[in-house]
């Protein structure tokens, strides 16, 4: 039975008995005021990563968002194809207000029509050039791809620490070196590397391809997209270097392996967490007020210490032991290396039958 309007007979009749001042009828009216008050409040949906992401978010993000906004936040858990998909799915009729994905997806979204246009505000001013993706999308942390050695086998060998992506050619590493595929971005980021070496781009790849084919792959023993894989194969002594992201090399290390990740002289190439506010939103100001948030010290702070994600927002501060562990400050993250997704996603399918027929043969 409705508490107000003209559907609300025994509202009415209690106003008419004048049973205002009773314990029932207080009752009812403070049920009713709550009623009114849950629908009033906004609902925003967020589509994002599961896992830890998602207990940050609950535990953390949302709680704070929620109160100083009077908003009710749903959150989407899935991967980065898994919501694109949905996306995908509901494009006459989006159901998600702010998305999450990684930046090669997320290009396709932009691409799609899918997201709209950031609004500007204070907080960008703070960020570093490459959190600016496109007017639609910007990123709200970062990894790094770079290169990954054994500590241990290094020093075994006499060999001093890698500081080049030069170094995959070293004939010294034949039969001793990992790479993920070309489905990887790590393999993918790899390629695009070496055509940046020599002389190519995304744009103009060849380059990179022969680099590949003549010199990197003579000394590749296993092409693995599996974290799990990767870690066998340097436990097992099958491998002493790799090509693989900070975040993974940091869980790596911290079971005690002696591992670490090296920023190459050249550049390490840049895998962004990037977020959009999503078209045909019915709450689109605190989609846009979210985003705004997921760039303020303090996430980016919480983010860094429990995603491994480093911070896109200049001004913020981290503790050393956090620092160490993700790309920080200009010295790194203001020279990470950003993918021209546009480029990549028209050509990927054409480059990656290229790559099985010519690297991985």
């Amino acid at each position: 039975m409705p508490c107000f309007g003209p559907g609300a007979p025994f509202w009415r009749n209690l106003v008419k008995a004048k049973f205002l001042s009773t314990p029932l009828t207080a009752a009812v009216i403070l049920a009713c005021a709550g009623l009114v008050q849950a629908q009033s409040v906004p609902t925003l949906y967020v589509g994002s990563y599961g896992g830890s992401s998602e207990k940050l978010f609950k535990e953390k993000i949302i709680p704070a968002f929620e109160a100083a906004h009077k908003v009710r936040i749903v959150y989407v858990a899935g991967n980065s194809t898994d919501t694109l998909a949905k996306l995908q799915a509901q494009k006459d009729k989006q159901e998600l207000d702010i998305v999450l994905l990684d930046d090669g997806p997320m290009q396709q979204a932009v691409q799609f029509g899918f997201c709209d246009r950031v609004k500007d505000a204070p907080i960008y001013k703070d960020l570093y050039p490459l959190a600016r993706i496109d007017d639609r999308s910007m990123a709200v942390g970062a990894v790094a791809t770079g290169l990954a050695y054994n500590t241990e086998a290094f020093k075994k060998a006499g060999l001093p620490k890698p500081d080049s992506w030069e170094i995959l050619t070293d004939k010294k590493f034949k039969q001793k070196l990992a790479i993920p595929p070309i489905s990887n971005t790590y393999g993918l980021q790899t390629l695009i590397m070496y055509s940046k070496m020599r002389g190519g781009n995304e744009t103009a790849i060849d380059p990179g391809f022969a680099a590949m084919t003549k010199e990197v792959a003579p000394n590749v023993l296993a092409w693995e997209p599996s974290p799990g894989k990767m870690t066998e194969l340097f436990q097992n002594g099958d491998v002493t270097l790799a090509v693989w992201g900070s975040g993974r090399v940091e869980s790596f290390k911290a079971t005690g392996f002696p591992i670490e990740f090296v920023y190459p002289k050249e550049g390490a190439m840049a895998l962004l967490i990037a977020a959009c506010p999503v078209v045909q939103s019915d709450v689109p100001e605190l989609a846009q007020q979210l985003l705004q948030y997921l760039m303020a010290p303090e996430v980016q702070a919480w983010q860094a210490d429990t995603q491994g994600w480093g911070p896109v927002n200049s001004k913020v501060k981290l503790e050393p032991a956090v620092a160490s562990k993700v790309p920080y400050g200009p010295a790194q993250i203001g020279k990470l290396l950003p993918t021209k997704w546009a480029v990549v996603n028209e050509k990927r399918g054409e480059w990656t039958n290229r790559w099985n027929r010519t690297i991985e043969r």
